[in-house]
């Protein structure tokens, strides 16, 4: 048989492979979100700060920072409601890989190398939480700065799951011209520790 033939029917078993269970953890994920408007809200956040930080008025940028409040606070309580019900799952259905590609088999072939979605949905829950109730005490535009960063990584950590690091980390830069390295580094640091803590950097 031609090699290039046996080469090509190869990468087609991967990729069949790689596809069903990355539609797999898709549906899982997909099954809890569908119960809550975590998108939504996250997307009214985001263009509320986008509106306030636009805002030349003072006053009228205050407006905006305190009416945001509601949603923020409905955010971060409908995300911890998902976390907990999320953490119901079976760990073998809430491991992912953490190597840069996509590939069939590492959850069962190599744990070593899989972190625990679970684990790491609590860590943003947490960061979530506590950049919406401004624990570190900052000015309103910080603290806007710090909540898009923490739902960044989170936005993140959920295509990582269902995909891959690598195209998590392209559709984070083509979606929000962020890079997954600064929304890392414009986390509060207990997010970043435990963060790292759980992927094993």
């Amino acid at each position: 048989m031609d090699i290039f033939l046996v080469v090509a029917l190869l990468a087609l078993g991967v990729h069949t492979l790689k596809s069903r269970e990355q539609a797999k953890r898709i549906a899982l994920l997909g099954g809890y979100l569908a119960k809550f408007q975590i998108e939504k809200l996250m997307q009214d956040v985001l263009l509320g700060y986008q509106r306030a930080l636009g805002e030349a008025d003072e006053d009228r940028q205050a407006q905006v920072w305190r009416y945001l409040e509601q949603t923020e606070q409905l955010l971060r309580d409908q995300f911890n409601r998902f976390t907990l019900e999320f953490a119901k799952e079976d760990e073998p259905q809430t491991r992912g890989s953490r190597l840069a590609l996509a590939w069939p088999f590492v959850v069962q072939l190599f744990p070593a190398v899989t972190f625990d979605m679970r684990k790491l949905l609590s860590v943003h829950a947490h960061g979530i939480s506590q950049a919406v109730s401004n624990s570190l005490a900052q000015t309103p535009k910080r603290k806007a700065f710090t909540v898009m960063a923490e739902l960044l990584l989170m936005q993140h950590s959920c295509h990582w799951f269902c995909r891959s690091k690598t195209v998590a980390s392209a559709r984070l830069l083509a979606r929000h011209q962020t890079s997954y390295a600064d929304a890392l580094a414009a986390v509060a640091p207990d997010t970043r520790r435990a963060y790292a803590s759980v992927i094993g950097h």
